[in-house]
């Protein structure tokens, strides 16, 4: 547990405009993405903000239209918190953490429309791909919300279909045929502590936030958000919140490129 004096260490340091691990305040760690991890998956990409490690793998396969949406395919998302990359993570069915950090990666990518999910349609109201992502934590220094939205967005990127034979899948078999991606959103979380924003937090720093805002966006365009933390935040501190989420956002989607 981090106790009253890491509070107040850190918030010493944010003070003269410094984090705990020398970043300024709105600086990101080193990113890096690896595309095609899995010979298995569709598509897979390795995220690392730092020392934060993720995986995530994109899974094709057909099923039945949901009976309103008769001519569009579906995309869920799954995540896997291992206790490998974190101690206090634990084997098992996925917990709040979990459940919450798959709804996050979810909502960015569904509220931006992302995937032209028309084009997933096979035959309608019979027939259509669903999207299936998975992602997987292997260390866990803080930050896997964005870690995670970025590697299942560079697995879509990555992901080709397997060759539809009639009724059946042939996993074996890779076409050049990719996934229907108009828009890449990128996901930023800005965290308050104090009177201080900062971007890409460490776990100790996330530890004693007192709100955070996911910001998921596309190029100049907001597409969701996600309130955490137990104190409540202004108007002004939103409208703050997002001009830096939107800002880093655009420096982190040149990392994709």
């Amino acid at each position: 547990m981090v106790n009253k004096m890491d509070r107040a260490d850190i918030l010493k340091s944010l003070n003269e405009n410094l984090r705990i691990d020398g970043r300024k305040l709105l600086d990101t760690r080193k990113i890096e993405v690896e595309y095609s991890i899995s010979k298995n998956a569709e598509g897979s990409a390795r995220v690392k903000f730092g020392g934060t490690e993720v995986l995530a793998g994109v899974k094709l396969s057909v099923g039945t239209p949901y009976s309103d949406r008769p001519d569009e395919g579906s995309m869920m998302v799954e995540a896997e918190l291992s206790p490998m990359s974190n101690p206090e993570f634990e084997a098992g069915p996925p917990d709040i953490q979990a459940v919450e950090l798959a709804r996050v990666v979810d909502r960015g990518i569904r509220e931006s429309k992302a995937i032209d999910v028309k084009k997933l349609c096979i035959k309608e109201g019979e027939k259509c791909w669903l999207v299936c992502i998975d992602i997987v934590t292997i260390n866990d220094e803080g930050n896997l919300i964005d870690a995670s939205s970025l590697a299942a967005l560079a697995a879509l990127k990555n992901a080709v279909f397997p060759k539809l034979d009639g009724e059946n899948v042939d996993y074996k078999s890779k076409t050049t045929k990719k996934i229907p991606l108009s828009k890449e959103p990128i996901s930023v979380t800005v965290c308050k502590i104090g009177n201080h924003f900062i971007i890409d937090p460490l776990t100790a720093e996330e530890k004693i936030i007192d709100a955070r805002l996911t910001i998921a966006s596309t190029e100049g365009k907001l597409c969701s958000l996600q309130k955490g933390g137990d104190t409540p935040i202004s108007i002004e501190d939103i409208d703050k919140m997002v001009e830096i989420g939107m800002k880093t956002a655009d420096e982190i989607r040149k990392v994709l490129e």
